[in-house]
């Protein structure tokens, strides 16, 4: 099962999914992770060593970032107002998981 940790001190959601996507994946496991009729997903933008997936929550945006080679999965905020609302956000994908 899929771990979602808040990181208070840095301020990021660090994802620990039971099976780590490949790079070819990303696209499709983080909107998979995403679909829910309270996110909305902007743009996906894929890179040679990171992919990121923007997306939109309660108004405020958010990015789902995947780096392949160290196997890193986490949510940041963009901006003041999105990193008010990362505890929440954070219990809301807690409570879609389950």
């Amino acid at each position: 099962m899929t771990q979602i940790t808040l990181n208070t001190e840095f301020n990021f959601l660090q994802i620990f999914p039971e099976f780590f996507p490949d790079a070819d994946e990303f696209e499709l496991w983080g909107s998979i992770l995403l679909s829910n009729d309270e996110i909305t997903l902007l743009e996906t933008s894929i890179g040679a060593d990171r992919h990121q997936i923007r997306f939109c929550w309660q108004t405020q945006n958010f990015n789902l970032n995947f780096e392949h080679y160290s196997e890193s999965l986490w949510i940041s905020p963009e901006g003041i107002e999105a990193e008010l609302l990362l505890t929440k956000l954070h219990l809301f994908l807690l409570s879609t998981l389950s």
